[in-house]
């Protein structure tokens, strides 16, 4: 079925589509009654049936499925359902549907959800038709392993201030009973992946140098009721300042401000959650981060992500909404750091005052020839 959003988004040219098309199912209908009040309902049953369709089509059908999709008319509702549940959104159609073997343009656009049934399914459905065979390489029950690579060596995880020694402080209210995981070793699989899938594709031996004794990663329902528990601006704010040690940020080195919104965590009425974070240039990895509130803004919540960092002779950036002088005064007073910020012509009195030392003559790299 011709579907242009989701072709796209799997980047699929024609010979690969005519040859894994059968691996692909749609969603077709899913309703639940108006009168049925019950929390999350919609999302557990989308999971449910999920887990075990490719597994049922297997069994009826004779081979399993890879991906899943479905429209949502987006005139009349949000998909909240199907985002929750870890759908991905990809796109809307162009306002056509399919009478028989022809097309009919009726205007009314569709959203299309996608998601994934067994692991790298978008990779298995773009490999080339000659590396694909009925009961080949490519089968989900016998698919080559292509494990992710980790220098987990470049770590210092067991020293008096590792990665260890950092997250066995963070606060673990599980009972000792049937607890057969530490929280240092959870929470390290989960920092270096934040997956489960990821976990078990890794060595016996990494594994055991991730904390797991018994050599094997935690299943995905450990990690999930771990990290729901888990106090996130706790384990947020010790990691960040062991990576900072991590990193070895050093006076002159510079830390840009910057606040995006998180990609997928607008949900219905409710806004996308946006984030501002203290990212290290050179690198470009997020050591500090805040939410922002609805009824605020970045320029409220400078103080937050700096608090933890030993920042003393650094740099820090930002855009020109966060020219103020209560964030100069914090860098240069508190932190010990010295700043560079924007200004735009939002700040006449201080552009002009700019303007009027004629700066252009002294850029940054020159010298003064006087």
């Amino acid at each position: 079925m011709h579907n242009a959003p989701r072709d796209r988004y799997l980047g699929w040219d024609s010979a690969s589509k005519t040859q894994h098309l059968r691996y692909v199912v749609n969603n077709a209908r899913f309703l639940i009654l108006p009168w049925i009040r019950q929390a999350n309902l919609a999302s557990q049953i989308l999971g449910v049936n999920m887990r075990r369709l490719s597994a049922d089509w297997q069994q009826r059908y004779g081979h399993a499925l890879w991906f899943a999709e479905t429209f949502v008319d987006s005139a009349r509702f949000y998909g909240g359902c199907y985002r929750a549940s870890n759908w991905r959104y990809v796109g809307e159609t162009s306002g056509w549907s399919k009478r028989g073997v022809d097309y009919t343009f009726h205007g009314r656009k569709k959203s299309v959800f996608v998601i994934a049934l067994v692991r790298r399914a978008e990779k298995r459905l773009c490999l080339s038709p000659a590396l694909t065979t009925e009961e080949g390489a490519m089968s989900p029950d016998r698919t080559r392993s292509s494990k992710i690579p980790l220098d987990i060596g470049a770590f210092d995880l067991s020293a008096d201030e590792g990665l260890f020694a950092t997250l066995r402080s963070v606060t673990d209210d599980r009972d000792a009973l049937g607890k057969r995981y530490s929280i240092e070793s959870i929470l390290a699989m989960a920092l270096c992946a934040a997956l489960a899938e990821w976990a078990r594709d890794q060595s016996r031996k990494d594994l055991e140098r991730l904390g797991s004794k018994y050599g094997k990663a935690p299943n995905e329902i450990t990690f999930r009721r771990v990290l729901q528990r888990a106090n996130v601006e706790e384990i947020d704010t010790k990691t960040g300042v062991w990576l900072a040690k991590q990193l070895r940020i050093q006076p002159g080195q510079a830390l840009a401000l910057d606040g995006k919104s998180l990609r997928g965590s607008r949900d219905g009425e409710k806004k996308a959650l946006h984030l501002l974070s203290a990212i290290v240039h050179d690198s470009g990895v997020v050591i500090a981060q805040t939410p922002v509130a609805d009824k605020t803004n970045e320029i409220t919540r400078v103080e937050p992500p700096l608090r933890p960092l030993d920042l003393k002779g650094c740099v820090v950036t930002a855009d020109a909404l966060h020219t103020q002088q209560a964030t100069a005064r914090h860098v240069v007073e508190d932190k010990q750091a010295d700043y560079l910020l924007t200004v735009k012509e939002n700040q006449p009195t201080l552009h002009d005052d700019i303007e009027q030392l004629h700066m252009e003559a002294f850029p940054p790299s020159g010298r003064d020839r006087r």
